[in-house]
């Protein structure tokens, strides 16, 4: 936006207020990397796996039980998000709900060092509801943060701040991944004197991705600017926020346009957050993959993934923030019919046949040293690369999207709505995936539903259009 006054040009934020300055938005993309490595060695690539084959003791009904456990976290945000969106548009300031989120975030985090392996039924219910507390106070914390975003800098520049603080997220991701494996993993003898025998070097992924959120989110609690307070108490501002909510729900049908939007990122951002969620899990079951193995594909992948965030951001600025969506759920789902078109043999040994591109049989010869040393790994870690690649534009480009689209006046709404289409149905996706895994008692079904997701999703967003949206007046 820009204001014009004797021929003078200020530029503005989408707010109509001036940038923030260069500290303020460095201080609010360390957010992303603060919270990263929770989604990197939790979610994706050392816990969740490790939850699986160790805790659970079964590949199949781990995979399974992660995603009844994701799928409770998405209805609980599916029902609060657009609720507590709105409340925060009406209270004006974002901070303190990023910092009550932030703190549930942490102290389930350092929780989950409880999680033994062989853990009893009843242990694994608390270990579950702990990942589910993470959860949503890690969904809960982005949805305020994301909010801060078109305050921040002007239109022209959402993409690659946007772009820029995903970067972040992975750079983080890939740090704290290389000190689990230099620290921990490799070591004959872990830091701390960790006892490898109980997993601990495992388990200590949860307390140090809480001492991490605690560092690293302090610079934009302390240099960013937030939103004013409206001078509204918490009991009014929630009457008003709700009131807010309301309306814009009657009126969905007069930002049809939105809507659509909307809509379709919540179907394809289903598919991708079940990529992520289950990519680790997956591998691990097929190939038996260790938290060494797993730490250096996740290094591979964070490394492809901030790479394909910053060339995303930019892309954004430049051909928009659609035909970049676009491009990225193409490239995801040739990157998940990829992996599901590989099988391993489950005979081993002499005369195994792997399959990969469904149809492509071939001899495996005996594994030499080293990782990745099969044909269907290979191929599996060129397409995990891929999703790295194209999954940082996804959600980069997302998140600028609905800067674009929605109406000013209700900017902390539309944001808390977008954070409801990740998670409306976000439940769903890992719902079905462990549905069919249990009924099929196979890995690669459970997996192979997730293309749904991406397929509808990508149908949905080719309509919609780059615009923003008028407030309609009542």
């Amino acid at each position: 936006m820009v204001a014009r006054d004797g021929g003078l040009e200020e530029e503005l934020t989408v707010f109509g207020t001036r940038p923030s300055g260069r500290l303020g938005t460095f201080s609010w993309a360390m957010f992303d990397w603060a919270n990263q490595p929770y989604f990197t060695l939790i979610t994706t690539f050392i816990f969740a796996p490790y939850f699986a084959s160790a805790v659970v003791g079964d590949a199949v009904r781990g995979q399974e039980l992660w995603g009844y456990g994701q799928a409770v976290a998405g209805l609980c945000i599916a029902l609060l998000s657009p609720v507590m969106g709105a409340i925060a548009d009406a209270a004006g300031r974002r901070k303190p709900w990023i910092l009550v989120f932030q703190s549930l975030c942490v102290l389930a985090c350092a929780g989950l060092w409880l999680a033994m392996p062989g853990a009893a039924d009843r242990d694994l219910v608390m270990i579950l509801g702990l990942v589910v507390l993470a959860s949503l106070g890690a969904e809960f914390a982005m949805v305020f943060n994301n909010a801060m975003l078109p305050g921040l800098t002007t239109k022209n520049r959402l993409g690659r701040l946007s772009g820029q603080a995903w970067a972040m997220g992975y750079l983080g991701g890939l740090l704290t991944l290389g000190f689990v494996l230099g620290g921990f993993s490799l070591p004959e003898v872990p830091l701390f004197g960790l006892d490898k025998a109980s997993h601990e070097h495992d388990r200590m992924v949860g307390p140090l991705s809480a001492i991490w959120m605690v560092v690293f989110v302090l610079p934009m609690f302390l240099f960013t600017p937030d939103t004013p307070p409206s001078g509204l108490g918490l009991a009014r501002s929630t009457r008003l926020g709700l009131g807010q909510l309301a309306g814009t729900l009657r009126a969905a049908g007069h930002y049809r346009n939105v809507l659509l939007f909307l809509i379709a990122r919540m179907i394809y951002f289903d598919g991708l957050s079940a990529v992520f969620a289950f990519g680790g899990i997956y591998a691990a079951g097929i190939f038996g993959w260790t938290t060494t193995n797993l730490g250096i594909f996740g290094i591979i992948i964070t490394i492809f993934a901030a790479v394909g965030a910053v060339a995303g951001g930019w892309l954004d600025d430049r051909i928009g923030s659609k035909r970049t969506i676009v491009m990225s759920v193409v490239g995801l789902i040739v990157a998940t019919l990829g992996i599901i078109s590989i099988t391993v043999d489950g005979r081993g040994g002499e005369g195994r046949m792997d399959t990969i591109f469904f149809f492509v049989h071939y001899a495996v010869a005996p594994p030499g040293e080293g990782m990745f040393t099969t044909l269907a790994e290979q191929i599996f870690l060129v397409f995990g690369i891929l999703i790295g690649i194209f999954g940082g534009p996804a959600q980069a480009a997302s998140r600028t999207m609905i800067a674009r689209l929605a109406p000013v006046e209700k900017i902390g709404e539309f944001y808390g709505l977008y954070a409801l289409s990740g998670k409306a149905t976000a439940f769903m996706a890992p719902l079905v995936v462990a549905l069919i895994t249990g009924i099929t008692q196979s890995q690669r079904a459970g997996v192979a539903i997730i293309l749904v997701f991406l397929v509808l999703g990508l149908l949905l967003m080719l309509p919609v259009r780059e615009e923003r949206a008028v407030t309609v007046q009542k």
